[in-house]
């Protein structure tokens, strides 16, 4: 049979990588247990109201969902203060992304992203025949002064993931503010802030108060993290609701499932499990920079709820032999580089001794 040919700005895309399931690696390693650290996912799962919820709204699964999103619409208003007509709910934050790009992206127009970012930016740009002008980053950070540089008249939109994945770095306030100030107003900018809640910096740039006067900024954050509903795939936009009505236009009708919006409206309310998740997360995030640092580990500070590490000895293809299932990606200048999301003290120590016992192998 001959080949169909796709369209030719499908050809040039990769498709986003998945890892083997813990039980094919215990299978494949002869492993007795796997710690599975290498998708951020939340390891103290979700709030106690969220089961509640799920239990209720299963007595309608035949019912089609809300396509509007009304309940949790009117809880994230009231939760932010903000016009329920500025907020687009959808099927993870990457949806929105998706939606942008098939909104605006032409071929030919240029979207600007970081270098090592979040994938699906490229990749969506790349769908809808866009060019993905990615610019390298500095120490691990966003370069804004030089993504400043790549703006001309094909720019349609720039991605700035603050916090950064994969390397958990965020911009300095003032320097993103002026950033955002400096871009044209025909220019999307868009601020994936999917790890918001786990930031602990004073220098971290609030930008929800930017958006009445910069009807070009979106920002998109997620329910897929530190609220633990990854498995349900809800996510949200906050934007001016001239750019909502322009994604209503291309977006699925039944986007966000019921038991999903149910879900993610439980977890909005119980703020006291955020704060409780974040509080846990930064204490495993010092205990595992110092045991790095005294193993002489290099690392980026990270924001999030995961690290990037690198080091002098190739050691992250034997991690997942070892039992630690981690995100092996690399970065220019840095050898050896992965991701580690982080876990309980039980997991940190676990994945902490086992990097200490692949060190010590490659320094005999």
């Amino acid at each position: 049979m001959a080949r169909i040919q796709t369209k030719s700005s499908v050809e040039k895309i990769v498709s986003y990588p998945l890892g083997s399931s813990p039980e094919e690696l215990k299978e494949k390693f002869n492993l007795m247990a796997v710690r599975k650290m290498s998708d951020n996912e939340n390891v103290y799962g979700c709030s106690p109201e969220v089961e509640n919820s799920i239990s209720k709204a299963m007595n309608s699964l035949y019912f089609y969902p809300d396509g509007t999103v009304s309940l949790l619409k009117r809880k994230l208003a009231g939760f932010y203060n903000i016009n329920q007509d500025k907020f687009l709910v959808s099927n993870g934050s990457e949806e929105i992304i998706r939606l942008l790009t098939r909104a605006y992206i032409s071929p030919g127009d240029e979207a600007i992203m970081a270098q090592i970012t979040f994938p699906r930016y490229e990749t969506n740009v790349l769908i809808e025949g866009g060019s993905a002008i990615t610019v390298p980053l500095q120490n691990g950070t966003h370069n804004l002064n030089t993504m400043y540089a790549q703006i001309n008249k094909k720019t349609k939109m720039i991605f700035i993931c603050n916090p950064n994945n994969p390397t958990g770095t965020i911009v300095g306030k003032t320097e993103l503010l002026q950033f955002i100030k400096t871009v044209p107003s025909n220019i999307l900018i868009i601020l994936d802030e999917a790890y918001y809640e786990y930031v602990q910096s004073a220098d971290y740039l609030e930008s929800i108060s930017l958006l009445e006067k910069k009807p070009n900024l979106i920002i998109l954050r997620t329910f897929s993290k530190i609220y633990g509903l990854a498995g349900l795939r809800v996510g949200y936009g906050i934007m001016d609701s001239e750019i909502v009505n322009e994604l209503h236009k291309v977006k699925d009708v039944f986007n966000v499932n019921h038991l999903a919006q149910a879900a993610a409206a439980a977890a909005l309310h119980d703020q006291g499990f955020i704060r409780e998740c974040a509080e846990k997360n930064a204490k495993e995030m010092e205990f595992v920079s110092q045991k790095l640092n005294d193993l002489q580990v290099g690392f980026f500070p990270s924001q999030t709820n995961f690290i990037y590490i690198f080091s002098q000895y190739p050691i992250a293809e034997n991690l997942i032999a070892n039992g630690l299932v981690v995100r092996q990606l690399k970065l220019e200048g840095y050898l050896d580089a992965f991701r580690m999301t982080l876990g309980t003290r039980e997991d940190n120590e676990a994945a902490i001794d086992v990097i200490n016992k692949l060190l010590n192998e490659k320094a005999v």
